[in-house]
Parts: C-alpha cells; structure tokens; sequence
C-alpha cells in the first residue's frame, strides 16, 4: 500500500449536491478532513474543459471523488440517452485528466452496476466487465461509465496514478431524487406508496412483472466503503461494493408498502419493462478488506421516507 492521505488533504468532491456526494462530504467530516472543496453545478460546469482545468490549478487538489454525473430511471434512460451519454462522457474526462494534469495523489471514480453486461451469472464479479452485451435501457449511461473507469486504468496503468474505480450496486438513502421522471426504483416506489396512502387509494401499480432481482445499498454504507478504499485499495481492476443479497422488486415493493403504512393491493404493469432480470454484485473483494453493510433495508427504507417527508419531496 501507498503513503496513506493525510488529514490535512484538499479533497474534491465532484457532486457533493448529490445523495452520494452530500453523504461522501458528511462522512469524510467526520473522519477529520476538514478541507473540502465543493462546487455547485452553477459555479463549475464540469462538462466545460476549460472550467475543470482552470479551477484545479487555482485550488490544487490532493483528491478527487468523482460522485457527479447525469442520473435518472429507466424512463430517463430511454428518453434521454443522448444526454446520458454526451455529458457523462464529458465530465468523466475533463474531471479524470485535468485531476491528472494538476497532479492529484488519488482520485476515486465512482461508476454503477449498470456497467455489467445483461445476462450474467450471479453474483457479478469484476472481472464479467465487457463480457457480453449491456441491458438497452441503460446502454448509454454504462457505456459512459465504462470509458470513465477505463481512463482511470489506463492512467494508472500508463502514468502510474492512483486511479481507482468503484462500482457500487443500486444506492438509495437522504439526498436521493423524487422528480417523478427521473427518480429510480425506491424513492419512485416510496412517492407512489405515499401518495395513494394519502388519496386513500385501492391499489398501487408498479412497473413490470415484478420478478427482476435487485439489490440495495444504503448511500452511508458506500460513504464508508470510500473511507477505507480511499486508504487501502490501489488496484487498477474496479472494486464492487454492495451487500452481495438481492430481492425481487415484488418483495421490496411489500417492504415499502409496510414503511408508508399503505393497506391498499400492489399491481404490476407488466406492459412497462422489467429492465435486468437479475443484478447481483460479487463483493468478496471489497469484504476481503474489512469493510461490510450496516444498514438493513427497512432501516435504510425508514430513514430515507422520514427525510424525504421532512424535505416535502412526496407531496405534488
């Protein structure tokens, strides 16, 4: 392992706005690293080359979480996929090499398990990466992330940078997105369950068959998977990190019935696509390491619905 980082790092969080950027930025507080550097979407466009490049030899950063990108469902990933690949492609760029340029000690780039290709056994190890095709609704988002992570390699490969990727399993928690056309599964399911409690409604109707498989992870938990990597892990290979147990969307739907406290039926809209059929994440590396999830779901599920009612995020 290298020299640790120090407390007295600057650390950039790209996306500390975000749920896992806010949660990044709470947690490296309380571990003891009081200099963050945060900039908002308004005061550094991170698609803009020249504005990523002049702001790190302004500020000098000695580390990077790369938490922002361009986020949504299903139905934004269909919609948009221009978008998704156009300016996550951008920002992983400019971000990775001007960090690159200025000389970062380490940046950790955060990707998804979307990157993975559709059919695969279970659970998903690292090394399944471009092994097979990627699932259509969110080709676009994946393959920006796979050029991302990519880059990372090749830097540490080529330039021997501390480079790392991390590819969390599907995150929810505080700070996550309710906008009804960009939201993904929980906190959609959480505003739908919310709303026909308080319209008193019959049924709630969910997207698809029901039986995909997915598996959760409560945003504190990466924060503190960060933590340790941040420290320990120097590969260039991407490093999952999940709980490493899935349910089926059916089985959550019932556990986010029973947080809400709505009585009604749950129905599925099987025209509406099920996306993956299953997506479970090999973690016995990151495990290896120590590190393991604290936070059970209907703990995790609790806490982000009382937030997000204290948000007034469930309402219109």
């Amino acid at each position: 392992m290298k020299s640790p980082i120090s407390p007295d790092a600057r650390i950039f969080v790209a996306g500390h706005c975000g749920m896992v950027g806010s949660a990044i930025v709470n947690r490296l507080k309380r571990a003891g690293y009081p200099k963050l550097l945060c900039r908002s979407r308004q005061d550094l466009d991170l698609t803009d080359a020249r504005a990523v490049k002049q702001f790190f030899n302004q500020e000098s950063p000695d580390v990077v979480f790369l938490a922002a990108a361009r986020v949504g469902g299903i139905e934004a990933n269909r919609t948009y996929p221009v978008e998704f690949l156009y300016e996550n492609l951008l920002i992983g760029a400019n971000v990775i090499h001007a960090a690159a340029e200025a000389g970062v000690t380490k940046l950790i780039f955060l990707g998804s398990s979307c990157i993975y290709p559709r059919l695969l056994d279970q659970p998903i190890r690292e090394d399944h990466l471009l092994t097979g095709p990627l699932e259509p609704t969110n080709e676009a988002y994946a393959i920006a992330k796979i050029a991302s992570l990519k880059l990372c390699e090749y830097y540490q490969r080529q330039y021997q940078k501390r480079f790392i990727s991390v590819m969390p399993t599907n995150l929810y928690g505080p700070g996550d997105r309710f906008d009804p056309h960009r939201a993904h599964v929980i906190p959609a399911l959480l505003r739908r369950f919310h709303q026909a409690k308080q319209q008193q409604a019959p049924s709630v109707t969910v997207w698809g068959s029901g039986t995909p498989r997915r598996e959760f992870l409560f945003v504190d938990d990466l924060a503190d998977a960060l933590l340790l990597l941040l420290q320990v892990y120097e590969d260039p290979q991407p490093i999952n990190v999940g709980i490493g147990v899935d349910l089926t969307i059916d089985d959550l739907s019932q556990v986010i019935r029973s947080v809400v406290g709505f009585t009604g039926e749950i129905v599925f809209d099987t025209t509406k696509p099920d996306g993956v059929p299953q997506k479970r994440l090999d973690v016995s590396r990151v495990s290896a390491l120590g590190w393991q999830a604290k936070t059970s779901l209907i703990d995790g599920l609790t806490m982000t619905y009382r937030w997000a009612q204290a948000e007034h995020l469930l309402e219109s």
